[in-house]
């Protein structure tokens, strides 16, 4: 029977399912036949295959070829299907044995001349072809993406001709190198280092604390008070990535179409996208849905500079998101989730003219512009600070005992793995439950927040939030309880409200 089966991999999201090319040859008039719910990209493979195989020196059967890709309900998109196509026909008309493609996988684009080419989002095809324990001919352009994942069954395709000698055992592909140690060189941490910003001893400790808990941070000030800067230096405090964080940051990158450097592997990724952004570039979407910022973000910052010119409806879409930890989209073709657990950093002045002592806005129109961010949204922060204009004579001070951020990262380091031992999680991410067993509150303590909450006008959100904050601030100085001075910090912390609060008074 003229029939091959040869596994490759779909792209669905940071998923890779598993797709058969079934390849029959059977008797009529030639013809090409391409089914399996293949988009154009796809449909155009019968003419580069054909091409292909003819250039490569091989002999393309003329008769009628029926190309199923399997599952049929799995849509298909892009070049990759191409190599396991041609490969099937050579294995259906008896051109290289059919018993060489077992436990084998294959992906790949072709040329006409018959050469492997580069293919984008290949990455998660080799997590789910290791896990598989399948070995995987790609293409050599895409060699860096197998260096990241180091598996040794990965082998490298350059043109079929050669691909065919080995199927044929008469050669053998190039693969990894697994000798090979790539080396991530140092942050150098002199370029933006915490000790350069002049001033703001404030917000430098609530930047510490965002950074020791994970906590969202939203910073008030106006015009050129160092709010751009500090965000900048919250990359010096965090600690790198573990390598399988490291791998779900640089899969999300390759879905979308980024290449990952080695040397940036274990960087924690910072997105600052631009306030005339859409919903869709910065949650996520299109026809074939795509990861959007907040999914780059992942594990990493989102900075969100002049937060209050974003349109509203933009702002309020990553509210479930931050709750949540990745976004659901839903879309004709298919529904994708990505992950999307990021930090985010967002800046904006206190009124639409950048200054509230001096502003040349009346309160009614400051309202209206702080009534850009929602309520729900501004609740999702754990702290929000003012940055205020520097004293005279601050920036001519020859003082220079600053804190270096690699001081302050050491700190961060200890309080992350004082709360990963503790709780198997940041501080940010603790549950109710958690919060109430393993934080040690005192029950005074907790009346006392409770007590402020409601003075304040708060959520219960907010309440659990003011939490999360003070025990990281414990954290930070090595203190097994949570004590009322800690909880009073946490409530030191909440800039907007009293920024809300004074001008509903005036």
């Amino acid at each position: 029977m003229a029939l091959a089966c040869v596994a490759t991999r779909a792209s669905s999201g940071v998923d890779a399912p598993a797709v058969t090319v079934e390849v029959h040859l059977s008797n009529g008039l030639p013809a090409f036949s391409l089914v399996g719910l293949p988009e154009a990209s796809v449909k155009e493979a019968k003419e580069r295959v054909r091409s292909a195989l003819i250039n490569a020196g091989f002999e393309f059967p003329m008769r009628r070829i029926t190309v199923n890709l399997a599952p049929a309900d799995l849509p298909k998109q892009g070049g990759r299907y191409d190599l396991p196509i041609a490969i099937g026909i050579l294995a259906a008309s008896k051109q290289i044995p059919l018993e060489s493609i077992e436990r084998h996988e294959f992906v790949g684009e072709l040329a006409l001349s018959g050469h492997v080419r580069y293919c984008s989002g290949i990455l998660p095809v080799i997590v789910a072809a290791s896990q598989a324990d399948n070995r995987l001919v790609m293409p050599i352009d895409n060699r860096a993406d197998a260096e990241l994942v180091a598996f040794e069954k990965v082998l490298f395709a350059t043109h079929l001709q050669s691909l065919a000698a080995y199927l044929h055992g008469q050669s053998e592909l190039p693969s990894i190198d697994l000798g090979l140690e790539w080396i991530t060189p140092n942050i150098t941490l002199g370029e933006h280092c915490l000790s350069e910003v002049i001033g703001q001893q404030h917000a430098k400790q609530a930047l510490e604390i965002a950074a020791a808990g994970n906590h969202n941070l939203l910073m008030l000030g106006s015009p050129g008070t160092g709010k751009t800067m500090l965000a900048s230096r919250m990359m010096q405090l965090l600690p790198p990535l573990s390598y399988e964080e490291a791998l779900e940051v640089a899969a999300i990158h390759s879905v979308a179409g980024q290449t990952l450097q080695q040397q940036q592997f274990y960087q924690r990724p910072f997105r600052s996208p631009h306030h005339t952004s859409s919903a869709i570039s910065l949650v996520g979407g299109g026809a074939v849905p795509k990861p959007g910022e907040i999914s780059l973000a992942h594990r990493g910052v989102l900075f969100l500079d002049e937060v209050a010119e974003f349109p509203r409806k933009v702002l309020d879409c990553l509210r479930e998101p931050m709750e949540t930890g990745e976004v659901s989209i839903s879309r004709a073709a298919a529904k994708l989730n990505f992950l999307c657990r990021f930090q985010l950093i967002a800046a904006m002045n206190p009124s639409p003219c950048g200054d509230v002592d001096n502003a040349r806005a009346n309160v009614d129109q400051i309202q209206r512009y702080l009534s850009r961010l929602s309520g729900p949204f501004l609740d999702r922060f754990d702290i929000t600070i003012d940055v205020p204009k520097l004293p005279l004579g601050a920036l001519n001070s020859t003082d220079n005992q600053a804190e270096t951020s690699e001081v302050i990262a050491k700190r961060v380091l200890a309080a992350r793995e004082t709360q990963l031992a503790r709780s198997g999680t940041l501080n940010s991410e603790l549950n109710g439950k958690q919060l109430k067993n393993e934080a040690r509150f005192h029950a005074d303590d907790l009346l006392f927040l409770e007590q402020s909450v409601n003075r304040l006008g708060l959520s219960v959100r907010s309440y659990h939030r003011l939490q999360r904050v003070a025990r990281t601030i414990a954290d930070l100085q090595q203190e097994q309880n949570v004590s009322r001075a800690h909880i009073a910090q946490a409530l030191g912390y909440r800039a907007i409200d009293r920024l809300l609060a004074s001008l509903k008074q005036n």
